[in-house]
């Protein structure tokens, strides 16, 4: 009788044999723009966001008509470069199914090589890089619930504000609210800012009792601060806390303790989204100091994400790939996540489908879906 890894092994050589038969044959790009619902506001460190990103898309073609696309990063190297490097070669010595890219300098196509290679298999990613036959799916959180009571100076929207846009979201099939918190750190008095972090949150919680809450302070907080913060909102309870400071060991370990033993024994403490250091991150993972890993699903690389997971599932750290800015990189995740499990939750970044079909990949009953089609499931419009 064959043995999984031995299927396994089988299947992954009759892919890459597939894949060798396409040719990558032409690179080009496209702008698409991706508008928020609505204008998004300031976070702890950052003034206004604005309406959101117009990425680039890279689309590959094969000289077999195969077409697959994702969006890829400003910066090098160029598409001039990547024309110069790979234009001509077999998909198979781009990217090979059981692992991703095969090369670091392919990294900018990543996501577009995993579409392309869903499409020349008749597979969505998710089941591409061994996700089975069934999707595991996981709750997704609206991560745009920011400083909007604040907004605009000259007539601030106040808390109704932020109610309203919690509601906008819980209407879009959000079950869960990621809050930025951080105020004191540039835009009120530290005092007035941490109060006003509580006040925000105790408003939610109590507008939306069917809501699970997050909370993210940007690097906005010191110990003592977010100590203040947490004593504040005392019986809610968090799914995590994000990033509250810059990534340190010893603050780390204190709010550690501290939640353990005051009432969020449960909340996850998440890091890892920027400025990373990497050993730090694993040594807070080994020791069960930090529980979730955010590195961006892009700037982080998927395949290098795909080569993570199981070094994070021996320290029973989770995964949720950071996706903030762009809709299509919450897509990327939940195919991840859907393949490898391994997660808590999912980055909603809710954008316009005006310029892309986003097809299956939608919202149900608070669960991120994933498509069935082949590749991630997402069609640029003309």
């Amino acid at each position: 009788m064959a043995t999984a890894a031995g299927v396994a092994r089988s299947q992954a050589s009759a892919a890459n044999a597939s894949l060798a038969e396409h040719h990558l044959a032409a690179i080009e790009t496209r702008p698409v723009p991706l508008p928020w619902p609505r204008l998004v506001g300031r976070n702890a460190k950052l003034d206004i966001h604005g309406r959101g990103p117009t990425i680039t898309a890279v689309i590959l073609h094969t000289d077999r008509g195969a077409s697959g696309w994702g969006e890829i990063l400003p910066g090098p190297p160029g598409i001039e470069t990547l024309r110069e490097q790979f234009l001509g070669q077999p998909i198979s010595q781009l990217l090979a199914a059981e692992t991703g890219i095969l090369s670091k300098s392919l990294t900018p196509l990543d996501v577009a090589l995993h579409d392309l290679a869903g499409i020349i298999l008749d597979q969505p990613v998710w089941r591409l890089i061994g996700g089975g036959q069934t999707p595991q799916l996981f709750p997704i959180y609206s991560g745009m619930i920011y400083f909007d009571d604040l907004t605009p100076v000259e007539r601030p929207g106040g808390i109704d504000q932020v109610l309203r846009n919690c509601e906008a979201d819980r209407a879009l099939g959000y079950r869960q609210l990621k809050v930025k918190i951080g105020r004191g750190l540039r835009w009120m008095d530290k005092t007035e800012g941490i109060q006003r972090d509580i006040e925000v949150v105790r408003a939610i919680a109590g507008a939306f009792p069917d809501c699970q809450l997050l909370v993210d302070g940007n690097d906005g907080f010191d110990v003592p601060g977010l100590i203040t913060f947490l004593k504040g909102i005392q019986g809610i309870p968090l799914v995590w806390i994000e990033e509250p400071f810059v990534e340190n060991e010893q603050r780390w370990r204190e709010i550690h303790d501290w939640t353990r033993r005051f009432g969020f024994e449960r909340t996850l403490l998440a890091d890892g989204e920027q400025n990373n250091d990497y050993p730090l991150l694993e040594t807070l993972e080994a020791d069960g100091i930090l529980q979730v890993r955010l590195c961006d699903i892009l700037g982080f690389g998927f395949t290098r994400w795909r080569q993570l997971m199981p070094r994070l599932e021996r320290t029973k750290t989770q995964a949720s790939p950071h996706a903030w800015g762009s809709g299509l990189k919450t897509i990327y995740t939940a195919h991840l996540l859907a393949a490898l499990g391994n997660a808590p939750t999912i980055e909603g970044v809710t954008c316009s489908h005006e310029a892309v079909d986003f097809g299956e990949n939608l919202i149900r009953d608070g669960q991120q879906q994933v498509s069935n089609q082949p590749g991630f499931g997402l069609k640029l419009k003309t």
